[in-house]
């Protein structure tokens, strides 16, 4: 399968077109099938009753050869510039694709979902940023719990939004730029893969979405990638016929955060997309619709420049772009109206520092993050050629330092109890 490496982000005028996903929507024109609402029991939180199917589709009771990867229309249509033109995507984290009905975000008894896609749509004039909606999967107790809030590509997470501060929340962080002051983002750090997996938006994603998503989930195990890359399914996002759909946000070559969007993948594919894109940023461009930040022409036009190489590797710079030695850069959020993504920040620093230490100071300010380190040890077995992880790269800097006081204390404690034995 011919890969490329991605051509640097470009900066285009901002068009304001109305489309399917457009900004601040989640929803296209299709009928809706929300399920009767005596299946629902009222709740006063924002996460109510998790029995409500909304009509959904069990990918095991439907045809695979009609809605599968061995659909008659499968790879039949051509996918460069099938992506609208956005600059920012926003995530809600928000139960599992079991639950969702057709349209999440107009669900009436779902109310987060719907009070945040409303709340959207009635500040689009005032969002600086043409900015995106989706829904993906959401647990408790997790990394991507209830109500969290994921910006790409700010790489940025804010805890458990209500349907109380949603009003805030839009106006704070994607009106003014700024930060929601009950509590500072967490910064993310590694690849973020979404895959559609709405079955009771659409059949076709109800049926080949989860069997990605549980080819990621194997393959990022078996790779030693977990804790750097992370898969997640999602609601819809856009072009059902392209169904597998699924976007990936990660760092390219330029240091610079961005978003490609792939269709008609296969779980086959999984591998080639952990190695080609994820571990080279190389983009595959069999599979490639589009990339956020890019029209649609400028996609097409990025598309015929990689095809007229033939399949080769086109560099976008002399730097060698791997899991082990691309330079990256750290993204968080500056307080304040002097809110800047640090995506934007021109400071470099190695990945192992991306991954494993505190993000560097933006405008003479540092963020806190958890610590997830990357491995320097790969391996090479059939496809796999990934870091395999040592034991203390689990450890993250905060567990080292409780260590290192415990040690410390223990040590004090043991001298102190010598020399109070010798003096007696």
């Amino acid at each position: 399968m011919a890969v490329t490496r991605e051509d640097p982000l470009s900066l285009f005028s901002i068009p304001n077109p109305s489309f399917s996903s457009s900004p601040v929507s989640a929803s296209d024109a299709e009928g809706s099938a929300l399920g009767d609402p005596s299946q629902v029991s009222s709740a006063a939180n924002s996460f109510q009753n998790d029995s409500y199917l909304g009509g959904g589709c069990d990918a095991g009771s439907v045809n695979e050869a009609e809605y599968g990867f061995s659909r008659p229309d499968f790879r039949k249509l051509p996918l460069a510039g099938t992506v609208e033109m956005y600059e920012r995507h926003v995530f809600l984290c928000y139960k599992n694709p079991a639950v969702w009905p057709p349209r999440i975000e107009a669900a009436e008894f779902d109310r987060l979902p719907r009070i945040l896609a409303a709340a959207l749509a009635a500040r689009k004039p005032d969002i600086k940023r043409q900015t995106r909606f989706t829904i993906c999967e959401g647990h408790d107790g997790t990394e991507t719990s209830n109500g969290d809030v994921l910006i790409f590509p700010d790489m940025i997470r804010y805890r458990r939004l209500t349907h109380f501060d949603v009003d805030t929340f839009v106006e704070e962080v994607l009106v003014k730029d700024g930060e929601w002051l009950p509590g500072s983002p967490d910064c993310l750090r590694g690849w973020y893969i979404f895959v559609c997996c709405h079955g009771t938006r659409d059949r076709r994603c109800g049926v080949c979405g989860p069997a990605i998503v549980a080819k990621f989930k194997d393959e990022i195990e078996a790779s030693g990638l977990k804790g750097k890359v992370f898969v997640s399914p999602c609601s819809h996002i856009g072009g059902h016929k392209y169904a597998g759909n699924m976007i990936i946000f990660g760092p390219n070559a330029k240091k610079e955060v961005t978003g490609h969007w792939y269709g008609h993948v296969t779980p086959e594919d999984v591998p080639v997309l952990l190695e080609q894109h994820v571990a080279k940023g190389e983009i595959v461009n069999s599979l490639w619709r589009g990339q956020m930040g890019l029209s649609e022409e400028d996609q097409k036009r990025s598309q015929e420049e990689r095809s007229r190489s033939n399949g080769s590797v086109v560099p976008v710079d002399e730097t060698t772009f791997s899991i082990e030695n691309h330079v990256i850069n750290s993204c968080c959020q500056t307080n304040g109206a002097a809110y800047a993504s640090c995506c934007q920040n021109n400071q470099q620093i190695p990945p192992e520092s991306w991954l494993e230490s505190d993000p560097p100071a933006v405008n003479g300010e540092k963020k806190n993050r958890s610590a997830i380190s990357d491995a320097d040890q790969g391996m090479k077995y059939g496809r796999r050629m990934f870091p395999m992880p040592k034991w203390y790269d689990f450890w993250g800097r905060e567990d080292t330092y409780a260590v290192v006081s415990v040690v410390v204390a223990a040590a004090s404690v043991f001298a102190a109890y010598k020399c109070i034995k010798q003096q007696n």
